[in-house]
């Protein structure tokens, strides 16, 4: 993966201001995330075949406009109005979802479970080499047990003796996967952020380190499909 040249009138790398500039987009993206996530959640809710699916599925978005608000009032402790900062990103998480429209409430469900749980890791991937302060903020943004630990139930029960399903949603899922790292990649150059995060100024470390990154991000999703017995 390559990198782009630095916007006119960027900090210049390695700098405080370009570190603080590469949080705020962090906190950008995340944030848009989560209030896409939160209207995703809301609208998948009323398509639930269940009213308990419908009161969980609520639950869930309820979260996610949580962690939006946590990562907003973070950015607001830096002096950043959280529009500001998520409007770059709106129109690559717009065009994702847009790709990635669901069928039908299971895949849906799939597509919350694949594209959440990668950039839930790729996030505390990145934080794991920040300071702690933010390193803190976005574990606990990023915090996914609940929402994982529902949708896998939910979906192991919806799988379970529908082969057709099964091999239906194992498609959607190894398209979701490709998608979402596409997406985080695509993401990182656009804004210069992802190599300054990491804390590599040369290309080439970048490159490795980036690289091994997505192959644990998808070691991971492949775990995640074999935890419902379907094939990455």
């Amino acid at each position: 993966m390559s990198t782009e040249e630095q916007p006119a009138g960027a900090p210049a790398a390695g700098t405080d201001e370009a570190h603080r500039q590469y949080v705020i987009d962090l906190y950008g993206v995340m944030a848009y995330g989560e209030l896409s996530a939160f209207e995703r959640f809301s609208s998948d809710a009323r398509f639930s075949p269940t009213l308990r699916d419908r009161a969980e599925i609520g639950r869930v978005a309820v979260i996610e406009f949580e962690h939006f608000e946590m990562v907003s009032a973070e950015l607001a402790r830096m002096g950043v109005d959280v529009q500001t900062a998520m409007l770059p990103f709106q129109a690559s998480i717009d065009a994702f979802h847009e790709r990635t429209r669901p069928g039908d409430w299971y895949e849906s469900l799939m597509k919350a479970y694949v594209a959440d749980a990668v950039s839930g890791d790729f996030y505390r991937a990145i934080a794991s080499r920040l300071d702690p302060q933010t390193r803190e903020v976005v574990a606990g943004i990023k915090e996914n047990k609940e929402q994982l630990e529902l949708l896998t139930t939910r979906l192991a029960q919806a799988l379970e003796g529908n082969e057709r399903l099964a091999s239906r949603l194992a498609l959607w899922g190894r398209r979701l996967v490709g998608e979402a790292l596409t997406q985080a990649q695509r993401i990182g150059i656009e804004r210069s952020f992802l190599g300054g995060l990491l804390g590599f100024e040369e290309s080439g470390a970048q490159e490795t380190v980036i690289a091994e990154l997505f192959a644990e991000l998808t070691r991971n999703h492949s775990r995640r499909m074999n935890a419902l017995g379907l094939t990455a």
